[in-house]
């Protein structure tokens, strides 16, 4: 399968071609408040030697990470779905960097970070060998005190952005490229309206007071 992989719930935003399994063409960008999605898709087809209309399946970074990075690669994916019928599927980052992790030969227990903003962090536990990635703590957000404990009971992987936090942690951003191989061993496909960012908070809001009336209008 011609698989469009879209990654964007780091800083850094990637986008991947993967064929079969083998990464053909990738872009990336870091950075910046507009995300270029479909300009880093139209390199990496480029690069990949495809037209649009040759993808057959979108890969989407579900985060937990940036808002508007996430959004947008659903959005992207959705219309795409709408316009040319491809089949979806989401995956966690969390899933995507311990196969990174795992790429690099990481061994044992691996304790994963992702700043969460009000000095929180999503943190995640895996047991890699060479051939298997094994949960050992699922998805949940911690404090910062927390998250030096869970430092301390083995290698940490984290976002480059809090590798100062954290020194002697590996630095990691969620890769298109892994994920679009990912996908690729996948079957689970869904309609576009069903795939939902994955959120540890739940959404809160303050209802705006109602209008003051002034004398004499």
């Amino acid at each position: 399968m011609k698989i469009l992989a879209v990654e964007f719930s780091s800083e850094r935003r990637s986008v991947a071609i993967v064929v079969d399994g083998v990464v053909l063409g990738q872009a990336a960008e870091i950075g910046g408040r507009v995300t270029r999605a479909l300009t880093l898709t139209e390199q990496a087809l480029a690069e990949a030697k495809l037209e649009r209309d040759a993808i057959e399946g979108i890969a989407v970074g579900l985060g937990p990470g940036s808002y508007t990075g996430i959004r947008a690669a659903l959005s992207l994916a959705q219309g795409w779905q709408v316009a040319r019928g491809v089949k979806l599927l989401g995956l966690g980052v969390i899933e995507v960097l311990a196969a990174q992790a795992q790429a690099r030969q990481l061994p044992g227990r691996v304790n994963f970070l992702i700043d969460a903003q009000r000095n929180e962090f999503y943190f995640a536990a895996f047991d890699l060998t060479a051939s298997e990635r094994r949960v050992l703590e699922p998805l949940r957000l911690v404090t910062f005190d927390e998250a030096r404990v869970q430092a301390q009971t083995g290698a940490l992987a984290v976002w480059p952005e809090l590798s100062a936090k954290f020194p002697g942690s590996h630095a990691f951003h969620p890769d298109a490229a892994t994920l679009g191989q990912l996908a690729a061993q996948r079957d689970h496909f869904i309609p576009g309206e069903l795939l939902e960012p994955i959120y540890l908070r739940e959404t809160s809001f303050v209802k705006a007071p109602p209008a003051r009336l002034l004398p004499g209008l």
